[in-house]
């Protein structure tokens, strides 16, 4: 496909890949005249659809080593995400052919080589079993309206009450090492 070499390049130098909630190049509203809360309260929809995408077009199979970052898109939507990836893989093949591009559960990829940022959201992180303790990263969005800066400490320490210590690690710190590879630096 087109974004074959970059996803090449990416795959093999142990680069993330990095999308945006923007990166579908739409922006999700519900009409023209929809009024702009729409738009950002429906964002993470680019992220579902981006994800969908890489899981079922056969990219993460292509490129065997590649990881995915989603930045801004929040978690909370991924349990549901992942659950029905996973369904529509098994019960729509043979109309589909799901399972000629994606030959393992979507989900497989997903908890292998995925990762999802977020700033604020209550949902995913109570979701953490499902959205997966190795998955995620906490992330400000700083200078943008979505940032809990200049308040981001007291937004984790809200946000992470009740996780445990090594999940916090993770979470803050530990996943996004992993993800950029910054221990080889």
């Amino acid at each position: 496909g087109h974004w074959d070499p970059m996803l090449a390049a990416c795959n093999d130098t142990g680069t993330t890949l990095c999308m945006h909630v923007g990166s579908s190049s739409t922006d999700p509203f519900s009409s023209r005249d929809a009024p702009p809360g729409v738009g950002s309260m429906v964002g993470f929809n680019n992220s579902m659809a981006s994800l969908g995408d890489y899981l079922f077009g056969g990219t993460m199979v292509k490129f065997p080593k590649l990881k995915i970052a989603y930045s801004e898109g929040q978690i909370g939507w991924l349990p549901y995400a992942l659950e029905r990836a996973d369904t529509v893989w098994e019960e729509h093949n043979a109309w589909q052919n799901s399972k000629r591009l994606c030959p393992e559960p979507p989900s497989t990829y997903y908890y292998n080589r995925v990762f999802g940022c977020f700033t604020w959201d209550r949902h995913g992180v109570k979701s953490l079993e499902e959205v997966g303790e190795n998955n995620i990263c906490f992330e400000t969005d700083y200078p943008h309206t979505d940032t809990t800066w200049p308040n981001s400490k007291e937004y984790c320490e809200k946000m992470l009450a009740g996780v445990d210590d090594e999940q916090k690690y993770k979470i803050l710190r530990g996943n996004a090492i992993r993800m950029l590879e910054l221990d080889r630096v």
